[in-house]
């Protein structure tokens, strides 16, 4: 399979795992605390990606990055680790069929932030399924 096709099959897969991340975590929400399950998940991830990273020979010096690439990788953990928290403490509140929708309202926001910080410019049939993810995202958590 070649790079230009094979993006989907990993994208695919993503939403497969995260869909996944929703019920697992519901699941094992229960009794524990949203940000101490936080923590244990981040811990598990470290482990995993760093095994990855040297078993596959992927492993260079960090410290070699520029300061801009260790500046904005730290600016995407700490927005991620802020999301994963918001994430937990929704999931253990709320039913994951609809905390799930909502947290997809990040694509909305992605295309919003591509086009205010980055000049992206979806065409209007981009602007179409976008709105469509939108609305699907309000028929499936507003009840």
């Amino acid at each position: 399979m070649n790079t230009t096709s094979s993006w989907i099959v990993w994208a695919l897969l993503s939403a497969a795992f995260a869909a996944l991340t929703a019920i697992f975590a519901k699941i094992g929400l229960a009794g524990v605390d949203s940000d101490l399950a936080t923590l244990i998940r981040t811990v598990v991830i470290f482990v995993v990606l760093s095994l990855f990273v040297v078993a596959t020979g992927k492993w260079s010096n960090p410290l070699a990055l520029s300061g801009r690439t260790w500046l904005f990788l730290i600016l995407s953990g700490l927005a991620t680790g802020a999301a994963w928290a918001c994430y937990f403490r929704a999931l253990k509140i709320g039913k994951a069929s609809q905390v799930a929708p909502v947290d997809k309202l990040s694509l909305l926001l992605v295309v919003v932030f591509a086009f205010v910080f980055l000049g992206k410019r979806p065409s209007p049939q981009e602007w179409t399924g976008i709105a469509l993810v939108g609305i699907g995202v309000l028929v499936l958590s507003l009840r």
